[in-house]
């Protein structure tokens, strides 16, 4: 009966996964430098306080879309809204995000996350790309 029973061939499971990737958040990190630690957390605590001092009816697409990670259609069913307002209210509210780090952090942002190399400069461009802090 064991010998009857179906199996997967190794292989052929192996090439048919996508290769997954945990990418660190660099707090999770030893880092050598204390004081870009210290203000990669003060990023973060400005990050959520920014996300909730959005109003409410942004802040719930915002967290919805972005830290949920819903798509468009799948957030406009549970919020019982068009899709073109949850991309409305996407778009204003990553707007009034941006605006409050800016106002608070400014330039220094782009310093506090070091990264090295192509794949990671092409990680930041994208998630600043998202975010619509592109130049």
């Amino acid at each position: 009966m064991r010998a009857q029973r179906p199996t997967v061939d190794l292989v052929t499971f192996e090439s048919q996964r996508t290769a997954a990737e945990i990418i660190q958040f660099p707090l999770t990190s030893k880092s050598d430098d204390p004081e870009k630690t210290m203000a990669q957390r003060q990023i973060l605590q400005l990050v959520e306080k920014a996300t909730d001092n959005l109003p409410e009816v942004y802040r719930i697409v915002f967290i919805t879309r972005v830290i949920e990670g819903l798509s468009v259609e799948d957030t406009a069913e549970i919020l019982n809204l068009r899709p073109e307002t949850v991309k409305t209210r996407l778009h204003r509210a990553r707007k009034l995000v941006r605006e409050q780090l800016d106002k608070q952090i400014g330039p220094v942002l782009m310093d506090a996350f070091p990264f090295a190399g192509r794949r990671c400069e092409r990680l930041t461009e994208g998630v600043l790309q998202r975010l619509g802090m592109t130049s």
